[in-house]
């Protein structure tokens, strides 16, 4: 039974991870209004009939693919703590940031599209959790400032700076291909973008 039970979760499990990559991929070619639950299941290659199962509909599915995309960039990306020196701290998140640009741009450019078109979803995350969590990390910053760590910047400022210079490779990847003269970025070039920016924004920070 236990077995059973088990083997239960592990399908469900995989089930809703291939439902969550297809629409994925649905949602930043198509959109929202313009996802289709019909391609989802195809993408995903089953039916759409355990779309619902799993999903109320497309805007439940929105939902958790949004809310998957936040807890990853708020664990897995995350490096900003009080206890952390600042270079290596700040060096980690850019490097984070850079590469989940480079490693899952998709999602990148699904909360960008959410944003611009006025966060109808993400509007009371906006309000609520986000602003915890972005609290917490202009503490970290503004303790790093008091212990003469770096420099007096505003520490607002300097996160949206990151998130928007490691995010731009995802979300405006087609025109750095072509300013860069290129049809796709490579190992080398994404290696290339996090020294640049690690020693911008350290510098930036009076960070030697």
């Amino acid at each position: 039974m236990a077995k059973d039970k088990m083997s239960e979760g592990n399908i469900r499990q995989k089930n809703k991870a291939l439902i969550l990559n297809a629409a994925k991929k649905e949602f930043v070619t198509y959109g929202f209004k313009g996802a289709s639950i019909k391609r989802i299941a195809e993408r995903a290659n089953i039916a759409r009939a355990n779309i619902h199962y799993y999903f109320k509909d497309k805007t439940d599915l929105y939902q958790q693919l949004l809310s998957n995309i936040i807890e990853v960039w708020n664990t897995d990306y995350d490096t900003l703590n009080a206890d952390h020196e600042p270079k290596a701290a700040l060096s980690a998140y850019i490097r984070s940031k850079v590469m989940h640009s480079k490693n899952d741009p998709d999602a990148s450019r699904i909360f960008a599209s959410e944003l611009i078109h006025g966060a109808p979803v993400l509007n009371e995350y906006l309000n609520s959790d986000f602003k915890v969590w972005l609290n917490n990390k202009v503490a970290v910053i503004e303790a790093w400032i008091s212990q003469g760590l770096i420099d007096n910047v505003n520490p607002h400022h300097l996160l949206f700076l990151i998130w928007s210079s490691t995010q731009h490779y995802a979300d405006f990847n087609v025109q750095v291909v072509a300013a860069l003269n290129k049809d796709a970025m490579n190992d080398d070039d994404f290696e290339e973008v996090v020294a640049s920016l690690t020693q911008i924004i350290l510098k930036g920070c009076g960070i030697r």
